[in-house]
């Protein structure tokens, strides 16, 4: 997911990416270590108190209808651009103060192809939490090609998030690679302190608000009925709307599922050291992977020993722009290079090799060239604001430190870091409201359909199969050798379109789905075998 912009709206600048810094909760991202220590997760409540419904705002008939204007939804590069249809709605920064501060939510619409088509369109949700989903779209546009043949595709950026009054913040490119983990909090106070002096009140921004905000986006475009797709983070705002409006849902489709009542953060270390493991398996059970490389594990085990203790200093040419760069490469960055590349088959078909090359051969222009692509490519994907909104209201302070088992975090290659850096943030950061029943188990007979990759680092299947179990129309598919997100897998579009046109999940037919391989690994510099 790469930043997208649409209509005449100015480019964001360089925004504080949670992700370059290894906190980001579901999108790909580095696993630089968060603070030294974990600040009391009480004083995340300063703010709000722990758990309130969110004030109701419902949409109605009354609502005036949005009025549409041509734009475009571009890749970052510019490379490739779809034509859509745009506009904004205001609604209530707070909706418990309905007649203070308003933002503005934008929507596109790519219409669908057909004169007939369908009355229920397909609303995507990007993952994040912090990503927009205009953002998103150009970078994932042919997945959904067949369904909007018949139905409309309407992109709602989530408040807080894209250009739906995004809580974004500026950060120094010093900050960006350092992977100085007693950075976090300090950028943690000062990106609040800069939203707070812009004016913004940083609490209203949780998954309760915003599917409220959805539920007026459809009484405003005059939808009776929608279907869902859910990714990431977006599953969990996916279900929540199930939740308060089930008479409006049609049918739904969760990637990478977040259940109800998961919060986010002690497992996630123990998900990427799992998801890498079955990775250097795989290599290590492929005649020409483990001929070229022979234990996958042992170089992974012996490189980050070595990283821990002596950094390398290295001067890399920039793989986007060509700008030689100076890098102390450390184990925070090996790690967030072994978690972003096993978020996608085609990025963890490379690790094999570039652990080789680094390990054997002193060779570490691989791996920073891989960490110094990934970091350009988070570029503007995360409202750093947002996130921390989101995670610090419906996901820290939730966990109780007597049930986190610190020395098996410690054995990973994202350690304890990450949750400790969780927690500092939290330590500052408000709260903001939630809904009375947002943990609890989602029961439903809305025809759903749920997709893992048996390699997901941070959503595996396991939290499909929680999520399923109130829901019973439901159908999950978990597709070998993928991590994080199934849109790109061999006639996964197909699958899809087929079930939101039939939105029945036991007559679905997925025998295409055996064909799916994932992508063969580097047995060299030059690529895979012939």
């Amino acid at each position: 997911m790469r930043t997208a912009v649409h209509c005449n709206a100015h480019r964001p600048g360089r925004r504080l990416r949670l992700a370059s810094i290894g906190l980001a909760m579901l999108m790909p991202g580095g696993a630089f270590a968060g603070g030294p220590g974990s600040a009391p997760v009480a004083a995340a409540a300063a703010d709000a108190p722990a758990t309130r419904a969110a004030a109701p705002t419902p949409a109605t008939a009354n609502d005036s209808a949005p009025h549409f204007q041509t734009c475009r939804l571009e890749l970052a590069n510019r490379l490739a651009a779809y034509p859509a249809e745009c506009t904004t709605l205001r609604v209530p920064e707070d909706p418990a103060h309905p007649d203070g501060r308003s933002i503005e939510l934008s929507i596109a619409r790519v219409a669908a192809i057909s004169r007939r088509k369908a009355a229920d369109p397909l609303f995507l949700i990007a993952g994040g939490p912090g990503g927009g989903t205009q953002a998103m779209y150009p970078m994932v546009a042919g997945a959904f090609a067949r369904i909007g043949r018949d139905r409309d595709l309407v992109l709602v950026d989530q408040r807080g998030t894209g250009r739906s009054a995004p809580l974004d913040c500026e950060l120094d490119e010093e900050d960006l690679t350092s992977g100085d983990p007693t950075l976090v909090p300090a950028l943690a106070r000062r990106c609040l302190e800069s939203l707070q002096g812009a004016g913004r009140d940083v609490r209203p921004y949780t998954t309760s608000v915003a599917v409220q905000d959805l539920e007026r986006v459809r009484a405003a475009l005059g939808y009776e009925r929608i279907n869902l797709y859910g990714v990431s983070y977006g599953t969990r705002v996916a279900q929540h709307y199930l939740r308060r409006f089930p008479q409006r849902v049609r049918s739904v489709i969760l990637d990478g599922v977040v259940p109800p009542g998961l919060a986010l953060g002690p497992a996630m270390a123990l998900d990427a050291e799992a998801a890498l493991a079955r990775i250097l398996a795989r290599c290590a059970a492929d005649a020409a992977c483990h001929a070229a490389y022979g234990d996958p594990v042992a170089l992974y085990r012996s490189l980050r020993a070595r990283l821990a203790t002596a950094p390398v200093e290295l001067r890399v040419a920039d793989p986007a722009t060509g700008t030689p760069r100076e890098l102390r490469f450390g184990a925070q960055h090996l790690g967030a290079v072994l978690r972003l590349a096993s978020y996608a088959d085609a990025q963890a078909s490379l690790l094999p090799m570039a652990l080789h090359e680094a390990q054997v051969n002193a060779n570490f222009t691989p791996l920073a060239g891989l960490f110094l692509m990934s970091s350009a490519g988070l570029e503007g994907q995360v409202a750093f604001g947002m996130h921390n909104t989101v995670i610090c209201s419906e996901d820290i302070p939730f966990i109780d430190a007597r049930d986190v088992d610190r020395a098996r975090l410690a054995s990973t290659y994202l350690g304890t870091e990450m949750l400790d850096g969780l927690r500092a943030i939290c330590g500052v950061w408000p709260r903001g409201p939630m809904d009375a029943d947002f943990r609890q188990p989602l029961a439903s007979d809305v025809p759903v359909l749920l997709l893992s990759g048996a390699d997901d680092p941070v959503t595996p299947p396991a939290g499909a199969e929680t999520a399923m179990r109130g829901l019973t129309r439901s159908r999950h598919l978990v597709v070998p050798g993928e991590g994080h997100s199934q849109l790109g897998v061999t006639c996964m579009d197909r699958v899809m379109a087929d079930f939101v046109r039939d939105a029945d999940p036991k007559a679905l037919d997925t025998s295409c789905l055996a064909r799916s391989k994932p992508a063969p690994f580097f047995t060299s510099p030059a690529g895979p075998p012939p």
